[in-house]
């Protein structure tokens, strides 16, 4: 079977909403860093769907016993947040991952080359091949940042069919990329945007994300 990159836009109308908020120049900061929030959640919703891992049991209601489907515990699941912008997202995906693990990777980007230099690098030395990883990374615009993870995340063992980003804007150069190293992956967004500016910053887009987190 030939593995393909798939990226899905959820037509929630949640994710539609917080999606509207998020690009409105004048939403402040506060609304703003609650907006990303909400997409984190409910993107993570989406892609959690038959991707953590589940086993088969029975369970004993007050009335019967009867079949029941658990998350499996025992199969790792990590989330490694882009700084310093995925920590936005964060937020909501790991209300809905507790049990998961958070490797922070910290990558900012040089604005005149448009590559990214790396300031941190939480991961481990080496993840166990089952783990499931959650990505999050608000913009995915030139593909610098989130090569560069997938970089790091598969020199460590990850299996890249087993990854999942979650993004909030997309930009097909960045999914042109990803494609091509990539194929297994699968990527859960709020929009794909028209594509990049000549500074890089995705059109329509949002703005800077980590600065409007952060007030910044």
């Amino acid at each position: 079977m030939t593995l393909q990159l798939r990226v899905y836009v959820p037509p929630h109308p949640l994710i539609k909403h917080w999606l509207a908020v998020a690009r409105d120049a004048s939403t402040p900061s506060v609304l703003f860093r609650s907006a990303i929030a909400e997409l984190g959640r409910w993107l993570t919703y989406e892609a959690a769907r038959e991707w953590l891992p589940t086993f088969e049991t029975t369970v004993q209601t007050p009335l019967a016993e009867t079949g029941a489907t658990l998350i499996d515990p025992e199969v790792p699941v990590a989330v490694v947040p882009i700084l310093r912008a995925g920590l936005g997202l964060l937020e909501g995906a790991q209300g809905l991952l507790p049990l998961a693990s958070i490797y922070h990777l910290g990558l900012v980007r040089d604005e005149a080359t448009l590559e990214p230099l790396c300031y941190l690098n939480k991961l481990p030395e080496k993840f166990d091949p089952q783990t499931r990883v959650l990505i999050t990374d608000p913009m995915l615009a030139t593909g610098g940042s989130i090569m560069a993870t997938m970089a790091e995340l598969t020199h460590r063992g990850i299996d890249p069919t087993l990854v999942r980003i979650v993004s909030v804007i997309a930009a097909p150069q960045a999914l042109q990329k990803l494609s091509a190293a990539y194929p297994g992956l699968i990527i859960y967004t709020a929009c794909i945007d028209e594509g990049l500016n000549e500074q890089g910053f995705i059109i329509p887009g949002l703005g800077d994300a980590g600065d409007r987190i952060f007030g910044t």
